[in-house]
């Protein structure tokens, strides 16, 4: 279903969907899913403010801010975020937080984070990379490998396990596959960038979450369960005849309903969302709510997305038209 809202807000709604999505999350996360309608109530683990945003889009700014500046740059987005644990954020995912507390400098965090794999077999592959990897696809846009290569090193930075690694290139792609071809269903085109085995494994598991009742994917705290969630409430949330860029709006509340880490499956799924309907399909009461560190508002995060997708990215062979 072709809309007439146009690449530029399709970029800008990547990483507002995103924080719309922490932001309307946040006050639910590991507590009840609310009985009705989700709503910007604040609270939660951090004690956040109604609207504002968690160490989700916390880091994917990390990410974001970096690639525009100075492009893949993976020790500039590493000493990021060491610079963001070491400010204190009032929330950090176990995971994250052991990689970045054990990490002297940025060129350490790869081996922190394949150690944490080594010492918790079957416990390395959190949310935590996925929850962030957006930024990556807005950046090389147009180019698949190169997605799929940034997607892997970025979620490398804090998560070893190549779960986490195939889940965010799942996820940028379909991210790449909303903005320039207004299409939800790119994460099945990821599925030829992994490796034999992998590609098998996951389309099963997008299956899966394309037909099983949403509140199966908890505990989503695992990235496999996570991308389920998120592509489970986006899947099976029916597109609205009449409005369709309603459609971001109710799978939002989808995603928070399924409980658990619900600030971050809805960060997850909005970011996809927003790639596909665009910044105009966020609710204006949401998006004048939306904010957080590191001082940033709705708006701001417009203008880090069209900057993120207009800087040159050494390497890329994406198209003039693309950047």
């Amino acid at each position: 279903m072709r809309t007439e809202t146009g690449h530029s807000d399709r970029l800008a709604g990547t990483l507002l969907g995103l924080a719309t999505g922490d932001a309307l999350g946040a006050g639910y996360e590991f507590a009840a899913p609310p009985e009705g309608d989700a709503e910007m109530i604040g609270g939660g683990l951090g004690c956040w403010e109604p609207g504002e945003w968690t160490d989700d889009t916390q880091m994917a700014v990390c990410v974001a801010e970096t690639l525009a500046a100075r492009g893949l740059d993976l020790d500039g987005i590493g000493r990021r975020f060491l610079d963001w644990y070491a400010s204190g954020p009032a929330d950090v995912g176990n995971q994250t937080s052991a990689v970045l507390g054990g990490a002297a400098s940025p060129g350490d965090l790869r081996r922190v984070a394949a150690d944490y794999v080594a010492r918790n077999p079957g416990a390395g592959a959190g949310n935590g990379s996925l929850m962030r990897t957006a930024p990556v696809a807005l950046a090389f846009l147009g180019d698949d490998e190169a997605i799929a290569s940034a997607a892997r090193a970025v979620s490398e930075l804090t998560h070893g396990d190549p779960l986490a690694g195939d889940a965010c290139v799942l996820w940028c792609i379909a991210i790449d596959r909303a903005v320039r071809e207004e299409r939800l269903d790119g994460a099945r085109d990821g599925l030829l960038l992994l490796e034999p085995g992998a590609d098998e494994r996951w389309a099963v598991w997008l299956d899966a979450a394309e037909r099983e009742p949403l509140r199966s994917f908890r505990p989503n705290g695992f990235v496999v369960t996570a991308l389920q969630a998120a592509h489970g409430a986006i899947w099976q949330t029916p597109v609205p005849d009449d409005r369709p860029r309603r459609h971001l709006e109710l799978a939002l509340q989808a995603a928070v309903s399924v409980g658990d880490d619900t600030d971050t499956v809805a960060a997850i799924a909005g970011a996809l969302l927003g790639a596909r309907w665009g910044a105009a399909a966020v609710p204006g009461h949401w998006r004048r709510l939306v904010h957080g560190w590191p001082g940033l508002t709705a708006d701001d995060l417009v203008t880090l997305a069209e900057r993120l997708a207009a800087a040159p990215q050494p390497g890329s062979r994406r198209s003039p038209s693309e950047q």
